[in-house]
């Protein structure tokens, strides 16, 4: 129990400590995660020995860190944009992938053995960690920007179709008792959907008390979704399905019984998980890594990141190429943006190559390369997404084959190519701004038009100087703007709130399509 306090108390100061450094880093272009996971390799059981991650309490808390990033993650997605066009095509890509990563798992036998070895090489390749990614998303200001929603579309089946495909297909027990299993944690996240959703619609006495009591000591609020996603957790874990399905489950769940943003709620959600549970679970993850085995193969750590770019990324560019609606069609830089965040994989890789390594088809150096590959990825592809996201180009193939042929010319070669990119902003900002005019002139009543409109404007100047000063905290200033059309709709409107985006584009969304939202 004494060394347990003590790996804890290094931790703790791992995740105290880790901002500061981050913070220091020019442009803070290292992810704080990345930074945890690296700490949690060096004083591991496999170098400085200073960490006891065996130690089952600290398991048990890191997977409650692991439960509390997909909670949150699962909350951020919104369960019609699974079934919305763009999450139909993040399923039909996804399954593209999983059949091209098996077909490549044979091209690579070093990694895994036998049959069951090249599906779990092939889910292994099909994975995205969109619960890592939730807090790198929101820091670099992508969530409910086109970008940010489409990798919430493909990154969401990523995760959650390669868990269920995980389940089926490398478990122990037959198919049709994993899909009764399956079936039976459905249910009981639809009775439990469907009660607190009924008790919320009548307000009866217990919702009421529960609500009074949810800013007092009782904490009710806090504690019954606490209840939720450890029940969700549990179920998982007796029937042995990965945790993070359960977790999943649980934030969708959140997130149908809180459909009016409950910002107290989910201040003390993100302070708990953000706070401590989080950055222990990536300092254990971390702690998992063998670096000399790595180090002693370090051609499999890049070729299985090739792999994953091949895989994963090149799909989902050329899904996202064959997009017919020219409005709708993400430029270039945006896709390949899409493609790399989606690329991003850590947690599933931890919990495919444990199961792997315990039925004895990958090795457990392997497998350390395997999750370590992993890590690079959670700090490369944000990276790479980022700088694609940021830098714009109109014709980025051209531009790089004139710099491979005349590369002494590089810097005029940039110089046109962003003249060109500027030019092609401008028509899409006239293109957008003609689009929101119509979707004004739509609205009936003179009162309401007028209102939405100077709200349009309001906001726009918002964004603008709040992005000027203060990028990173973009998120919390789109949930007031959200709130403020949830109010000025029900004003004249009853029913479901329609996609504050139908009716304008926040600047970042001008970034993701070349458009600006400036009224006239």
């Amino acid at each position: 129990m004494t060394q347990t306090f003590i790996s804890l108390t290094v931790i703790a100061a791992i995740a105290a400590v880790v901002p500061l450094i981050a913070r220091l880093i020019p442009k803070q272009f290292v992810p704080e995660t990345v930074l945890l996971i690296a700490a949690g390799a060096l004083l591991g059981p496999h170098m400085f020995g200073i960490i006891r991650s065996s130690s089952e309490s600290i398991i048990v808390l890191s997977d409650l860190g692991c439960a509390f990033l997909f909670l949150l993650a699962g909350y951020e997605i919104s369960p019609r944009s699974l079934t919305s066009k763009d999450g139909r095509r993040g399923l039909i890509t996804w399954g593209f992938t999983l059949v091209l990563g098996i077909a490549v798992a044979f091209i690579l036998p070093q990694i895994a053995s036998g049959s069951q070895g090249k599906i779990a090489t092939g889910l292994l390749l099909t994975t995205t960690a969109l619960g890592t990614l939730m807090p790198i998303l929101k820091d670099n200001g992508l969530l409910g920007t086109r970008v940010g929603d489409l990798i919430l579309a493909y990154g969401t089946w990523g995760e959650l179709a390669t868990v269920i495909a995980v389940a089926i297909l490398l478990s122990t027990r037959q198919a049709w008792a994993t899909a009764v299993i399956l079936l039976a944690m459905l249910l009981l996240c639809i009775w439990i959907a469907v009660v607190g959703g009924r008790a919320i619609q009548t307000g009866n006495r217990i919702y009421r008390f529960i609500e009074e009591r949810a800013e007092s000591n009782s904490q009710t609020m806090f504690r019954i979704t606490m209840l939720i996603l450890i029940l969700l957790v549990a179920f998982s874990s007796i029937f042995d399905i990965d945790i993070v399905l359960g977790a999943f489950a649980a934030g969708f769940i959140l997130r149908f019984l809180t459909k009016q943003e409950n910002e107290s709620l989910m201040t003390k959600l993100e302070g708990t998980a953000y706070g401590f549970f989080i950055p222990l679970f990536f300092i254990v993850s971390g702690s998992g890594i063998n670096l000399k085995a790595v180090i002693r193969n370090p051609g499999l750590l890049i070729i299985f990141i090739v792999a994953l770019v091949v895989v994963r990324a090149v799909p989902i560019i050329v899904s996202l190429s064959i997009e017919k609606d020219p409005d709708k069609r993400l430029t270039w830089h945006n896709r390949l943006s899409v493609a790399f965040y989606s690329t991003t994989a850590l947690p599933l890789i931890v919990a495919i190559t444990g199961i792997a390594t315990n039925h004895k088809i990958i090795s457990t150096d392997t497998a350390s390369v395997l999750v370590a590959a992993g890590a690079v990825t959670v700090f490369l592809m944000p990276l790479i997404g980022q700088i694609t996201y940021k830098v714009v180009d109109a014709e980025p193939i051209k531009a790089i084959s004139e710099i491979a042929h005349s590369p002494n010319d590089i810097r005029t070669i940039m110089h046109e190519h962003l003249i060109k990119e500027r030019e092609r902003a401008a028509m899409y900002r006239e293109i957008a701004k003609k689009r929101i005019i119509r979707r004004l002139d739509a609205i009936e009543d003179p009162q309401e038009r007028d209102e939405m409109r100077k709200l349009i404007k309001k906001q726009t100047q918002e964004n603008a100087a709040f992005l000027e000063s203060q990028r990173l905290e973009g998120y919390t200033i789109r949930l007031k703007h959200r709130a403020e059309f949830r109010h000025l709709y029900h004003k004249y409107h009853d029913g479901d709130v329609p996609d504050m985006r139908d009716y304008f584009f926040g600047e970042d969304d001008a970034q993701d399509e070349s458009l600006s939202p400036h009224v006239a």
